[in-house]
């Protein structure tokens, strides 16, 4: 069976995704059209697009949101705010769809395809690596980091159960803590209309609750956040959620809720209210109305912070490969 692969942009990437019929799995919000374009405008720069469609009978069987520079292919995104990263594949075609493409990659002059922030589960993980090994390319994978997620039982008490008694006991105590300190609120964000003023309440806790998140909050990032947020609402997977003791708000969670997972994206806190572990309780009630809307994995993203693990995340691992193509 022949294949042609065929360049695109990435105003053209939409159409892709709407159209079922070549029934792609899109299963990383990081290779959403919308992301990906939110993404290029800030911090593409000195890359040249090189979005590719493998072809079957009309078909589009895979998409390689890919950008090129100094001859080395990599994914449209970045590792610092794109936690995963893969290629957007045809269930039961991802062999032919990696042939074609490494065939056209070898035969574009492209010396070094670099894939980094791959799942141990991602299609180019699973796919392409020992298929560019039997053709006889150099490919090397150094794990990059390790991701948690958790299994979202149907009820909050269960999802207790799930614990250790300790931490069960633990997260008890903060929870009455907090109850006791004043009028608590807890609200999400999800319409178009509220999420700039919500993100002006977010960026502002994000910068206070550590030095390191304040030096990442450029003028550049906090543009692609602001974009990314009201993308997101758009396309309804935006979950922006504010933590408040007396109307103040102390602390707020940034997550996407797509294909019943919802995503941890980032999050922030008042170092004043540090002392009511503001921090993580914000992330225990987002699981909490993670599972009243019947999702089934929160999903905390790449780090090894100790609190993902004391809340029943498990580790995923985060590989970055080269394949060398020359």
């Amino acid at each position: 069976m022949s294949h042609q692969l065929t360049r695109q942009s990435l105003e053209s990437l939409a159409a892709s995704g709407k159209d079922q019929r070549h029934r792609l799995r899109w299963d990383s919000i990081f290779a959403l059209p919308h992301w990906l374009q939110a993404w290029w405008r800030e911090f593409g720069t000195g890359a040249e697009e090189y979005l590719c469609n493998v072809m079957e009978d009309g078909d589009i069987i895979g998409i390689a949101p890919l950008m090129v520079k100094d001859g080395r292919a990599s994914f449209i995104g970045s590792a610092d705010v794109c936690d995963y990263m893969d290629f957007v594949v045809a269930p039961g075609k991802e062999t032919a769809f990696f042939a074609a493409l490494l065939d056209y990659l070898r035969h574009d002059s492209i010396d070094e395809l670099y894939l980094e922030s791959l799942r141990a589960d991602s299609a180019a993980f699973t796919n392409l690596v020992d298929l560019a090994r039997s053709q006889g390319h150099a490919v090397s994978c150094t794990l990059e980091d390790v991701s948690l997620d958790l299994d979202l039982p149907p009820t909050w008490e269960e999802y207790l159960d799930m614990l250790t008694p300790q931490q069960q006991r633990e997260v008890g105590r903060k929870l009455r803590r907090l109850y006791e300190a004043g009028d608590i609120g807890y609200s999400t964000v999800e319409d178009v209309a509220s999420v700039q003023d919500a993100m002006d309440v977010f960026l502002r806790l994000l910068r206070n609750s550590r030095t390191d998140k304040a030096a990442f909050m450029t003028a550049p990032m906090e543009s692609f956040f602001r974009s990314i947020a009201e993308t997101m609402a758009e396309a309804k997977a935006l979950r922006l959620s504010v933590l408040t003791i007396n109307a103040l708000p102390v602390a707020a969670v940034m997550c996407f809720d797509y294909n019943d997972t919802v995503y941890l994206y980032n999050s922030g806190y008042d170092p004043l209210y540090s002392y009511l572990s503001v921090g993580v309780l914000s992330k225990v009630l987002s699981i909490k109305d993670s599972i009243n809307r019947g999702d089934k994995i929160y999903d905390f993203l790449k780090g090894a912070e100790e609190y993902k693990y004391r809340l029943g995340g498990k580790e995923i691992p985060i590989y970055s490969c080269r394949i060398a193509l020359k």
